[in-house]
């Protein structure tokens, strides 16, 4: 189905864009929720006359998503769960979890879908997600995921925790190495191992 988009969809286009779409994606998301009208010439001439008001309300509410990126990136994300002698959780951390957290730590309302987790956490550490508060502005987050809040001020004070033979450790820093070297490759000493 042929749709012109009346907001800025992520990995599908700008507000404006003629775009070709799944007629369920269509009829079940887009067109119910005022994210695009169908495709036709009566309605190119209506979005060409609201292009200028629609362009507006995506700035501000684009605007308004900036405003919560300091509430966002200061929120501490501690998740205490319940986990076997390995690490292993005994369910897991979804993004709904994690939607309510945010809202209950820094008082910022997102919905599931605008937390980027991938798969659901399943295990004791520490993640980077990314929440989506408008299609411009993604914010990256820590999650501290642990059994109890001793581990988790393990983990935020970057120490290693032991599970019999799993160890769980925050993630390191990597030093940024120019694009044009290899990783793990030392630039110097290469070159004085070709002068030879």
């Amino acid at each position: 189905m042929k749709v012109i988009l009346t907001e800025k969809i992520t990995r599908l286009g700008n507000i404006g864009d003629t775009v070709e779409v799944k007629t369920g994606y269509a009829r079940n998301f887009l067109l119910p929720n005022n994210k695009a009208m169908r495709w036709s010439r009566e309605n190119v001439a209506l979005f060409e006359a609201q292009k200028a008001e629609l362009q507006a309300r995506h700035e501000n509410a684009r605007k308004a998503a900036e405003s919560k990126v300091d509430a966002v990136k200061n929120a501490k994300m501690y998740m205490i769960r319940q986990a076997g002698d390995t690490g292993q959780l005994y369910g897991s951390v979804s993004s709904r979890d994690i939607a309510r957290e945010l809202k209950a730590v820094a008082n910022v309302d997102v919905v599931s879908a605008q937390v980027m987790l991938g798969a659901p956490i399943k295990s004791i550490g520490v993640f980077d997600i990314n929440i989506a508060l408008h299609p411009d502005v993604i914010v990256p987050i820590k999650v501290y995921v642990a059994r109890t809040a001793d581990e988790i001020d393990a983990l935020v004070a970057g120490k290693v925790l032991t599970f019999g033979a799993k160890q769980v450790e925050p993630e390191p820093v990597v030093d940024e190495q120019p694009a044009s070297a290899e990783p793990g490759m030392d630039t110097a000493v290469e070159s004085e191992s070709v002068a030879e």
